[in-house]
């Protein structure tokens, strides 16, 4: 029951983590392109009211006009949007989505004991560390060099060390899937932490002094601004990260951190792109196709890289295991793959608990979860979870036979 109901969790946390994350990221990617798409405003009514900016858009059958005051307007309007909601709501959906997933059954989702032993609660512990330690680290790399002449530069570069450092810790201390969803929350934790703790408290700010008839002092849009872009190159990372979980040949890789950090840097090249292609287009920057085709040229490389053993080498360990059996008794049987699932598969899917809802202490749930067995066990090797109870290759190409061969259970 218990497995059920987080099923029941992860599902419904899920969806609402995937909503709310289209309404925080699509918001993001809109204001990006807006403050890229601005231009001077042609009516002087504008210019002497304090517009820095403008945009004319069609869409939805109405024309647009939004425009963008320098520091601040005139006066404020009675009612004022603000967006912060789909920052929170992703990262509590998102976070409560990650305790059930993964924190909830460390021993079995978050530790790989051939990395490192650890009790469950220290596990959890320095999981939830990674989140708190890489925004302590990279909020102080922005404090100390956000205002620099070049400091965005630094910064980039300060935060791009910090993230492979995080990535290269992740990997060898946790299971690969949890690594990777661990640096993607540590990156998302970040984006929020930086709406919660900079881009919000400095629009209040703004606020407050333009109610109470002050100066306002521009620093605090500054800084908005920076947060914000840098949020804007998180992104791609974090969407990568949040759906590497299907895809076992990325973090199941020897070097998954080198990965990791080579599919994180391409999505932030491309990101690049797409920010300053709205700059181009107004004469403001050079064509931004380099950084697009430098994370193409990444995510190329990383396919031939990471591309299957030939179908030769497969069919060669094949053939020996099928020898082995022949002289055992001449065909992939049942009885030994059951032999097998006994001992490498029943702990988490036989009579006491059924995890998934997949039960393999009998021929009817065997045949029932044939294909679901091939695909988890041999096509993409994600079971036993982090390979806890030892399975070998060998096994593994008995249980590749006895598929092929129709997979009896007779």
């Amino acid at each position: 029951m218990e497995s059920y109901l987080l099923d029941w969790a992860n599902l419904l946390l899920r969806w609402v983590h995937v909503i709310t994350a289209i309404a925080w990221i699509g918001s993001s990617f809109y204001f990006v392109f807006l403050d890229s798409s601005l231009t001077p405003p042609e009516d002087e009514a504008l210019r002497q009211s304090g517009v820095s900016g403008e945009l004319w858009a069609v869409h939805g059958g109405g024309f647009y006009h939004p425009v963008k005051f320098n520091v601040a307007p005139p006066q404020l309007p009675k009612h004022l949007h603000w967006f912060f909601w789909e920052s929170y709501s992703t990262w509590l959906s998102g976070f409560s989505l990650f305790t059930v997933s993964y924190l909830w059954s460390a021993s079995t989702y978050l530790i790989d004991a051939s990395k490192v032993a650890w009790a469950p609660a220290e596990a959890i512990a320095v999981a939830l560390a990674f989140l708190v330690v890489f925004w302590l680290a990279y909020d102080g790399i922005c404090r100390v060099f956000g205002q620099r002449r070049n400091g965005d530069a630094i910064v980039g570069a300060l935060v791009l060390v910090l993230v492979c450092v995080a990535a290269w810790l992740a990997c060898h201390w946790f299971a690969g899937r949890a690594a990777f969803l661990l640096v993607g929350a540590m990156l998302a934790t970040a984006m929020s932490a930086n709406v919660f703790f900079w881009i919000i408290p400095g629009q209040r700010t703004v606020v407050a002094q333009i109610k109470a008839g002050q100066p306002v002092d521009a620093i605090h849009g500054k800084r908005g601004k920076q947060r914000s872009v840098h949020n804007t190159y998180f992104t791609l990372p974090v969407l990568f990260a949040m759906l590497s979980g299907h895809y076992s040949f990325t973090w199941n890789h020897p070097q998954n951190w080198l990965v990791l950090i080579l599919m994180m840097f391409a999505g932030a090249a491309i990101r690049q792109f797409f920010v300053m292609r709205h700059g181009y287009k107004l004469g403001r920057n050079r064509h931004p196709l380099p950084y697009a085709l430098v994370g193409v040229a990444v995510l190329l490389g990383l396919v031939a890289w990471l591309r299957p053993a030939p179908a030769a080498a497969n069919a060669t360990q094949l053939g020996a295991a099928s020898a082995h059996q022949s002289s055992a008794g001449g065909q992939f049987g049942y009885e030994k793959v059951r032999l097998v699932l006994a001992q490498r598969c029943q702990q988490c899917h036989g009579p006491e608990v059924q995890m998934k809802g997949v039960r393999l202490d009998s021929p009817q749930g065997v045949a029932q979860n044939a294909q679901n067995i091939y695909q988890q066990v041999v096509a993409q090797k994600l079971m036993p979870m982090n390979n806890a109870t030892g399975m070998t290759d060998a096994e593994r190409a008995l249980i590749a036979g006895w598929f092929q061969a129709g997979a009896p259970v007779q």
